[in-house]
């Protein structure tokens, strides 16, 4: 990654899809030898991509064209966050950061770290003042992501089968 590399952030197409399954297959495998639960009982699937980007949800990060980072935004819906153990630091309009994905290509070069930057602004952009997202225990990685990014650990959510440390940050 150079300074010269063209970053752009979008809504995923249809076109996607595959390069977005194989990046999740990626994250899944990453997941599985990093000996995280999360991800291996068969969710988020290749239907997964398919109904986040037939809704809208879906959206990728690309450096110079190629696909680095996928993630699925979700405006204020997500049931499982109804009732958290622990509380919620707002009750207005949020956006739902799921499914996270990097590519092998890209790991380890902070673009999860750009890709909360740009949600961020794109979140403000849509006058949204909250974003929550969850994760499983043992995700270390995603862990110290909100951690380093200022997000407010909430309580828990059940969520894909298992209890989720769910965090929250408020922008405005």
């Amino acid at each position: 990654m150079t300074h010269d590399d063209l970053i752009e952030f979008r809504k995923a197409t249809i076109s996607d899809k595959d390069i977005i399954w194989s990046i999740i297959q990626q994250s899944i495998e990453r997941r599985r030898i990093d000996g995280s639960q999360q991800w291996q009982n068969g969710y988020p699937n290749e239907k997964t991509v398919e109904s986040d980007i037939s809704k809208d949800f879906g959206f990728v990060l690309t450096v110079n064209g190629n696909i680095a980072v996928y993630v699925a935004l979700i405006f204020n819906d997500e049931p499982a966050y109804n009732s958290i153990e622990g509380a919620w630091l707002t009750t207005g309009e949020f956006v739902v950061v799921h499914r996270v994905a990097v590519s092998e290509n890209f790991a380890g070069k902070g673009m999860a770290k750009k890709l909360f930057d740009i949600i961020e602004d794109y979140v403000k952009s849509q006058n949204v003042k909250s974003i929550k997202v969850d994760t499983n225990y043992d995700n270390l990685a995603m862990l110290k992501i909100l951690e380093q990014k200022g997000y407010t650990y909430c309580g828990e959510v059940f969520l894909a089968g298992g209890v989720r440390k769910a965090f929250e940050k408020v922008l405005i």
